[in-house]
């Protein structure tokens, strides 16, 4: 028993040794830390300082300062910067859907501006911007080396003024310039029309209005449709969509989910992770969805497309998405200023992060490049068919009624519309044809 006694007494001083041992050189590596710290500040304080006194020209002691946040800021990823009061009122005004420019979205690659996508109907998407075009100059002056605001600031200008854009794109050859007149942008959230006897819902951004749109939207066309019976499926188009409200994301995904996780998020203390969940209630009635996406589906759209995927809701139709998979927390700061900073990653519901991997469609499918060649082809009478009817004395056809006749024309007109837009929209044209072959396998 003594023994034992023993034994225990020493295991517990041992303990104690051990334990101080350890904790020592914890607390001397915290404290050298710190002093690092310090002194790596008052280095900054001394710079500071003698650029102010030294510097060839007069310098504004704000604007120095600004830089050095924005710098410290932009070194930690390419979400991460300083917005000055003046782009803090932009954001607020952007997030509720007008806006002043030229209708890209941007983020920075390799030390280049990349466009993430061209917004719907804005002139940057009509002057032609592509997703993954790289921007090498603005107005003849290169952006290498530039911070992305100091490049998206180059970009910026008076409504009705022209820039002009050096892009290097993916199989062209050369660098070419883009000439686009700035305007004021007005976001419309979500365009609804019918094809055929699919409702396609188009949706361009997540600001304040996209759940709203897409309720009303989506309640128009089907009473137009003459009732969801008269609607085989929805298409949800999130192609060059670059994100947007954390909130409309989740909210748009609920509205067709009944229940269970819609997207998690983690922080660095785990404490500070969240988790979204889908409340009762289909908008869609449990018709069927296809999602489409491209490499211009970014952040806020792949959290839809992920949600819908990983519930086997949707079937996600086109090609990888961008890939942005984290969080950018917006916090207030003195002078009106703000901080974007990246707070967490989020998390589909099936576990997996898309940072830097995107959303991979179930079916991959591209968008082949239209040439002038190829439409000439398509346009040329050689390609035009002909049949029995256009030939000189041929017969009627004396065993169809009227009504039947009619039928026939009626069927045939919506088959020559989907092959237009097939020609006009590939990726769009089979996912309503993917909509139909699950209504024509569904139940009876």
């Amino acid at each position: 028993m003594r023994k034992f006694a023993m034994a225990a007494i020493g295991g517990t001083l041992a303990g104690i040794v051990a334990t101080t041992y350890v904790a020592g050189p914890l607390l001397a590596q915290e404290g050298t830390r710190e002093a690092n710290v310090y002194e790596q500040l008052d280095l900054f304080g001394d710079i500071f300082e003698r650029i102010r006194a030294q510097y060839v020209e007069e310098v504004d002691e704000k604007e120095l300062i600004e830089a050095a946040i924005g710098g410290m800021l932009t070194s930690l990823d390419p979400h991460s910067s300083y917005l000055s009061p003046d782009d803090a009122a932009s954001m607020r005004v952007q997030t509720r859907g007008e806006f002043g420019g030229l209708g890209i979205e941007v983020t920075q690659e390799e030390g280049f501006v990349k466009v993430v996508s061209p917004i719907d109907g804005t002139p940057a998407d009509e002057a032609g911007m592509e997703s993954g075009d790289f921007i090498t100059h603005v107005d003849g002056e290169s952006v290498l080396g530039l911070s992305l605001d100091d490049a998206v600031t180059l970009m910026r200008g008076p409504v009705g003024s022209e820039i002009v854009i050096t892009v290097v794109r993916e199989g062209e050859s050369e660098p070419f310039d883009v000439s686009i007149i700035r305007d004021t942008i007005k976001l419309t959230a979500v365009r609804s029309r019918v094809e055929g006897d699919t409702v396609v819902m188009r949706i361009t951004t997540f600001n304040d209005q996209t759940t709203t749109n897409l309720v009303s939207g989506l309640k128009k066309q089907i009473e137009d449709a003459g009732g969801k019976d008269n609607v085989n499926g929805i298409v949800l188009d999130l192609r060059n969509n670059p994100g947007g409200l954390l909130t409309q994301a989740i909210k748009v995904a609920d509205s067709f989910l009944e229940s269970g996780e819609i997207v998690s998020t983690r922080g660095r203390d785990p404490e500070d992770g969240e988790r979204f969940n889908a409340t009762p209630g289909d908008l869609a009635d449990g018709k069927p969805i296809v999602v489409l996406i491209n490499g211009g589906s970014a952040s806020a759209s792949e959290i839809v497309a992920g949600a819908l995927q990983d519930h086997r809701r949707a079937i996600v139709i086109g090609t990888k998405s961008f890939g942005k998979g984290s969080v950018q927390t917006v916090m207030p700061l003195k002078g009106e200023g703000a901080m974007r900073l990246t707070t967490a990653r989020y998390y589909t519901p099936s576990g997996r992060s898309i940072q830097a991997l995107g959303v991979s469609p179930d079916i991959v499918v591209q968008q082949p490049r239209r040439t002038a060649a190829a439409e000439e082809e398509n346009d040329s009478p050689a390609r035009r068919s002909r049949s029995e009817a256009d030939l000189r004395g041929s017969l009627n056809n004396d065993s169809l009624s009227e009504d039947e006749i009619r039928q026939i024309e009626a069927d045939r007109e919506k088959a020559e519309k989907a092959a237009e837009l097939r020609e006009q929209d590939y990726q769009l044209a089979y996912a309503i044809d993917i909509l139909k072959g699950l209504v024509a396998l569904g139940p009876k």
